[in-house]
């Protein structure tokens, strides 16, 4: 999938990802800080990625954990800060919700801390009953060494 709105581009092609840009970007923000670069890179390889470029350069970046039939995660959603204000993020949003693989799914989730009205034009509320969703969680994953970060059940 290749978008255009010059000089900008959005694609889905994952030889264009600039890894070492993303791990750069997701290492400081706040749901990915101190993020591993082995481990930016397995989740990129594992994912629908789309990349927002400017010339040859990545500016941002939308994520999708998918089974490609029913179910999809929205992550790591961003747009470095001198590109923001331009409409960018809502652009590429919009693009990764237009992919075909995500089509006809049963359910998409995101987790924001900030960015509800952006998700909100796009037909996202919160969980109709958030009782029933459960989650593991463990925030100092990436303070530990590579070994230590298996969890048992």
């Amino acid at each position: 999938m290749l978008r255009t709105r010059p000089p900008f581009e959005v694609s889905d092609d994952p030889v264009r990802l600039d890894r070492t840009a993303i791990h750069a970007a997701l290492a400081t923000s706040y749901w990915a800080t101190h993020i591993p670069r082995d481990v930016v890179d397995r989740a990129l390889a594992n994912s629908l990625c789309l990349g927002l470029y400017h010339g040859a350069d990545q500016i941002g970046l939308a994520r999708a954990v998918t089974d490609r039939a029913t179910y999809a995660y929205l992550c790591d959603v961003y747009v470095l800060e001198p590109w923001r204000g331009r409409g960018l993020g809502t652009w590429l949003i919009d693009c990764l919700l237009q992919h075909p693989d995500l089509q006809g799914l049963r359910r998409l989730q995101l987790v924001t801390r900030d960015a509800h009205p952006l998700y909100q034009r796009f037909g996202f509320v919160p969980a109709p009953d958030p009782a029933s969703h459960l989650e593991k969680r463990d925030p100092d994953v990436y303070k530990r060494p590579p070994t230590d970060r298996i969890s048992s059940p």
